[in-house]
């Protein structure tokens, strides 16, 4: 298949890779240049962190060290709310 590099340096997927890819708008991609010059883009998910106040990481080793512990509503929510868009 052939692609045209544009005056910004970027490259279009055709439509029907990304649908049959699944890849959607803000994909992250991981670029490899292969001995011999092939490019590789292999999809990637990108994670967002939390992070957490002495108070907080405190709370945490206590937790660890009970076995049990309730999960806070914040933490809940961003947990399910976690997904692949790092905006």
């Amino acid at each position: 298949m052939l692609v045209t590099i544009d005056k910004r340096g970027s490259i279009n997927l055709p439509s029907t890779i990304r649908k049959d890819m699944g890849l959607d708008v803000g994909t992250r991609m991981d670029l490899e240049v292969l001995e011999g010059g092939a490019i590789v883009l292999t999809p990637v998910a990108i994670y967002p962190t939390v992070k957490l106040s002495e108070k907080g990481l405190k709370k945490l080793a206590d937790a660890r060290k009970s076995g049990t512990v309730k999960m806070s509503t914040q933490l809940a929510e961003q947990i399910n709310n976690a997904g692949t868009d790092a905006d």
